[in-house]
């Protein structure tokens, strides 16, 4: 996680209610049909949230069974299997990145929402994350690091400013929810990249931002070996560390999907659906969300996600510091297919598609077929260059080499293809004017985004 929960007002604890919409007889047809088409602009979106959030769910019980069963048996032929549940599970939680700094259940930082859900984005995908604190690494020298949570005991207190002791003789899902971020952002102690370095370990490849030249080449990511969950005399705390880790996982997710379910149920499930459709009532009806101000937030939610969080934190600043330790998914070097899938989400939503098919009114409706024909170049262009990253990674070199400046051609893409995602966010101020919605530059760019040049 990089950017904070973008600062436009919306759901504050019940200051903002929703009121119905209700078509008067006197107003416009225009105005009629802008209101229907908001409404079903927003079914559309809770459902696309739902099934894609679902969609991961699955994946990552599946990762849980494959996780269980390497730990339970640990082997060569396991512990792949278990790598491979991992990557798959990013396939479809990429998707779902779309749906943040919106207010929603993932990241909604305030107000009856953030009490509901837990704002759990931080606890399932922070990153990138200081390994150190969690297990071993290998310094330039070749010798291990210590002082970690798997080969310490009793109270743990992590480095950085007000960080708070805990105790971590046993490894639990509660023991990680205390450890993650305690003390500062970099502190990541669970989510999918805690559980990635426990798979992967580091990836050496530095040769290209220090010193020292460890290099395993371009196409080799981190190469934990299984001793370490066989005979190294941790070998026990670190399976108890992974378990933990994939549990949470699961149960974090659960949460997050639970809030987009189709009926309200027990606990907070279908909840914030509902109140996002407007339909809550009686005593939860304060809890109601205006349509207008809904859509407001998600289109300016998406701009920011386009713009300042994956064009510019996930891959500017990678490739123009260089560095690999601030890609995604830096152990796996997975993290061209992060990129991918993350923008296929933003389009997907911004189309109304699920596996390219159309599934429902969505904000590309309100466009003109002129403003539609400029987005659709700018998807093309950057897609193409996705489609180059990619063949790249599969064939000759992973995004922590692509980044690399001797590499000029690829880092040339690189840069291209963030610079178009930047242009491609500010599209969302166009998109707002489809709803009457009026946004600005700063809307869709977070002000706290890092800043390079470039």
């Amino acid at each position: 996680m990089r950017l904070r929960q973008h600062s436009i007002a919306l759901i504050l604890g019940g200051i903002l209610t929703a009121t119905p919409i209700l078509i008067n007889q006197n107003i416009s047809v225009a105005q009629e049909i802008k209101a229907e088409n908001i409404t079903a602009t927003l079914t559309s979106y809770a459902n696309q949230a739902y099934t894609l959030y679902s969609a991961s769910l699955k994946d990552a019980q599946a990762l849980q069974k494959s996780i269980h069963e390497f730990t339970n048996k640990p082997s060569e032929a396991s512990f792949e299997n278990a790598k491979k549940a991992w990557l798959q599970s990013r396939e479809s939680y990429g998707l779902t990145e779309v749906f943040r700094l919106s207010g929603g259940p993932i990241d909604a930082e305030e107000g009856w929402v953030a009490d509901a859900y837990g704002n759990l984005e931080a606890q399932l995908n922070a990153w990138p994350l200081d390994e150190v604190m969690i297990d071993y690494t290998v310094d330039a020298n070749g010798r291990r690091t210590s002082g970690n949570i798997i080969d310490s005991k009793g109270k743990f207190t992590p480095v950085g400013e007000d960080a708070k002791a805990v105790n971590i003789d046993k490894i639990t899902t509660d023991t990680l929810g205390e450890l993650n971020e305690n003390g500062g952002e970099a502190n990541v102690a669970s989510g999918y990249h805690a559980i990635e370095f426990l798979l992967w370990g580091q990836d050496q490849d530095y040769n290209n931002f220090v010193e020292d030249k460890i290099t395993h080449g371009a196409k080799i990511a981190g190469q934990r070996p299984l001793s370490d969950y066989t005979t190294d005399k941790f070998a026990n705390r670190r399976k108890a560390y992974l378990n933990a880790a994939v549990d949470k996982l699961v149960i974090d997710l659960h949460t997050v999907t639970s809030g987009w379910e189709p009926k309200v149920g027990k606990g907070n499930t279908g909840l914030y659906r509902a109140a996002f459709l407007g339909q809550l009532k009686d005593q939860d009806a304060a809890k109601n969300i205006d349509a207008k101000e809904a859509l407001r937030q998600i289109i300016a939610g998406m701009g920011v996600f386009m713009k300042s969080e994956l064009a510019n934190e996930r891959i500017a600043v990678a490739v123009l510091t260089p560095s690999e330790e601030d890609e995604h998914s830096c152990f796996s070097d997975n993290t061209h297919r992060d990129i991918t899938q993350n923008f296929e989400g933003f389009v997907a939503v911004l189309k109304g598609e699920l596996n390219g098919k159309k599934v429902g009114p969505a904000l590309w409706d309100a466009l003109s077929s002129t403003e539609q024909a400029e987005i659709d170049k700018l998807i093309t262009d950057i897609r193409a260059r996705i489609e180059k990253m990619n063949a790249t990674a599969n064939s000759s070199m992973h995004f922590d080499y692509q980044i690399m400046p001797q590499n000029e051609a690829e880092a040339r893409n690189i840069v291209g293809m963030k610079n178009q995602m930047r242009r491609l966010g500010d599209q969302m101020i166009n998109v707002a004017k489809g709803f009457g919605i009026t946004l600005t530059e700063d809307d869709v760019t977070d002000s706290e985004e890092t800043k390079v040049e470039g």
